[in-house]
């Protein structure tokens, strides 16, 4: 089955051609950096892993970009409350992302541009812009006309009069018509600013997605992704931008993601209805997290609640404990009776799924079939070596894509023989859902702990990852630990 995916311009599954072949450019719309992270940026980010990770999987050759707005009017406006510099405050909140987002398990892109770090090849633009007469300069700032432009409204559907009616002028603008757009804001008293033709001043928000994308990709971008709160006016204007100063189609594919939602409305810093990345995973391991978002279609509203996150996490139990019978049982297997009918079926269909405008939901569901039958497969004890290997195997080739399963059941840590570095009060520990990761960590420092002969501490931290489910045994040079 050939690669089909939902094109938003179109409203439509189409074949997936990319411009080189078997090359793809892909620009993310990334977060506008003045508060910490929030679940509803997690699930774009998880949605959107998982969907470069398959197509590098199909064999195409995937760059990757995802940018970063780090600096504009919420930026500069929480900056000034907490008496720091603008983009200060960004690289520390940028930081903390890339944080929240490895916690994740979500790669990182091949390319993170800040608008702060673009600021010549937006400048370019925008004069482009100008010497084509598109855009105009008024008082230091620079706006495209709108009405140079052509099909405005195609991405979203919306007739020019529609989106007149809504539109308006702020104080301090002098736009010729309300429907025009900031390329480039004179710069306020006091604010973070670049010299350029027109003055002082700073980029719009929608200049610096279509400059990033023609730096790091090119003219035409195969695939354009973000959530579809950016749809209008943020996808519309960077359409009519890029076309009019490249004078070529923008993009291939638009794909956007489906928001989360608390109580049926939008998650929103803006809105204060919002839960942080770090504040979930205090609760739930990252493997749940992403089963939540993945068991779902990736374009559709997604309800988030803790009975939702709940269930995933039983849901995710069942398929993590036949891995888990699975890994068991590879030195244990006596039978005769292979596996590999069932496996080259399972992932045959797990690829026609993720085909299908990678329905995520419809993969995992073909999974959970397939352990059902592993399950029955080992409890009947029929099962070769080669066989209970080749059921391994096919889980591992699925958590390649979805990394929702712990893929090791024993792990070893290492401790160094002498360190002077602090150690956390274990305490912290209460409550806390640990990653992998995370269990590495707190295992260090009870072997450091024990290396100091300070055993109340080793004790309390055995104690408390025995509450959590997890075993530690002490080893020759460090110590080994599994979940219960």
């Amino acid at each position: 089955m050939a690669l089909v995916l939902h094109n938003s311009l179109t409203r439509a599954k189409e074949p997936f051609e990319p411009l080189r072949d078997k090359e793809v450019g892909i620009y993310i719309c990334g977060v506008t950096v003045w508060d910490k992270s929030h679940i509803g940026h997690a699930k774009s980010a998880v949605n959107f892993d998982v969907i470069v990770r398959y197509l590098r999987h199909r064999g195409y050759e995937v760059k990757h970009v995802t940018n970063f707005t780090d600096v504009d009017d919420k930026i500069i406006a929480k900056a000034n409350e907490l008496g720091t510099d603008p983009l200060k405050l960004s690289r520390s909140l940028i930081d903390e992302y890339f944080l929240d987002m490895d916690a994740l398990k979500v790669r990182r892109a091949d390319v993170y541009p800040k608008a702060s770090e673009t600021i010549p090849e937006i400048i370019a633009m925008v004069r482009g812009l100008v010497d084509k007469g598109y855009a105009y300069e008024s008082k230091g700032s620079v706006y495209f006309s709108v009405h140079k432009a052509k099909e405005y409204g195609r991405l979203s559907g919306q007739s020019l009069d529609q989106m007149h009616a809504g539109a308006r002028i702020e104080i301090g603008e002098d736009k010729r018509d309300p429907m025009d757009f900031a390329l480039w804001k004179a710069a306020k008293p006091g604010e973070v600013s670049w010299d350029s033709p027109w003055g002082k001043g700073r980029p719009g928000w929608h200049i610096e997605c279509s400059a990033m994308c023609l730096k790091h990709i090119g003219k035409t971008v195969d695939i354009h992704g973000g959530g579809t709160d950016l749809v209008f006016p943020h996808h519309e204007n960077e359409i009519l931008q890029s076309e009019a100063y490249n004078e070529a189609p923008f993009v291939r594919y638009w794909m956007h993601n489906g928001l989360l939602t608390i109580d049926q409305e939008k998650m929103s810093k803006s809105l204060k209805n919002f839960f942080t990345v770090s504040e979930v995973l205090q609760s739930y391991p990252p493997e749940v997290v992403r089963f939540f978002f993945l068991n779902a279609s990736y374009r559709a509203p997604l309800e988030y609640n803790e009975k939702s996150l709940d269930e995933a996490k039983q849901a995710l139990e069942r398929l993590q404990n036949t891995y888990n019978a699975v890994q068991e049982s590879l030195e244990s297997a006596s039978g005769e009776q292979d596996a590999k009918d069932l496996c080259d079926k399972t992932w045959r269909q797990i690829e026609d799924r993720m085909d299908d405008d990678f329905s995520t939901r419809e993969a995992i569901a073909v999974m959970f079939d397939s352990a059902r039958e592993a399950n029955r497969m080992l409890s009947e004890g029929k099962l070769s070596k080669q066989g209970v290997r080749d059921i391994a195997d096919l889980f591992s080739e699925f958590n390649k894509l979805f990394d929702v399963l712990r893929t090791k059941i024993t792990r070893a840590v290492a401790i160094p023989q002498d360190t002077e570095e602090p150690l956390p009060d274990p305490e912290s520990l209460t409550g806390k859902a640990l990653s992998d990761a995370d269990v590495d960590q707190w295992v260090r420092y009870r072997g450091i702990a024990r290396r100091r002969k300070d055993f109340d501490y080793s004790d309390a931290i055995r104690k408390k990852l025995a509450e959590l489910g997890i075993d530690v045994q002490d080893a020759q040079d460090g110590a080994v630990w599994k979940r219960r």
